[in-house]
């Protein structure tokens, strides 16, 4: 799950209440849908940093409540409005609602990730790919598991 640390970022996760928070403002069909029909309670996920001087991964969520309404769709001054969602009146986004679980240390970088030939196919190395949701292969993450301590939230 990508993010900008500048308006989310993992801190903001660790020290909200439980370490939870609702995830939205999705607003791409592909990533909705990656959230809407792959992610399951309990599932884990990585948490990226991009658009920052250094993307990078930076700890390890779980999914505390799959995929269910996004209500900022439906809020006018929300910056995640959406008019077809509130024409219909009822969002067609989802959101998930995750868990801090593990904080990198240090945390992977995107240099570092094109510099393992294991995550050579590994969706984020693709070129254009911009989606904030993506899915990840068990050898990949196993690999990016094995590149990092993992510092566990308390």
């Amino acid at each position: 799950m990508k993010t900008e640390p500048e308006t989310f970022g993992w801190q903001d996760l660790v020290t909200r209440p439980q370490r939870r928070e609702s995830w939205e403002g999705v607003r791409n069909y592909q990533a909705r849908n990656f959230m809407r029909d792959d992610f399951m309670e309990d599932q884990q996920v990585f948490i990226y940093h991009s658009s920052t001087a250094e993307p990078a991964i930076v700890g390890i969520a779980r999914v505390v409540k799959a995929a269910h309404p996004d209500p900022t769709a439906l809020i006018p001054d929300s910056p995640y409005f959406d008019p077809k969602s509130a024409k219909a009146g009822a969002s067609r986004w989802v959101m998930v609602d995750v868990e801090a679980l593990a904080t990198f240390e240090p945390a992977i970088t995107l240099k570092r990730l094109r510099e393992e030939p294991l995550l050579a196919g590994m969706a984020l190395l693709q070129r254009g790919q911009r989606l904030s949701i993506q899915p990840i292969q068990k050898d990949e993450w196993e690999t990016i598991c094995h590149m990092a301590r993992l510092i566990p939230v308390l």
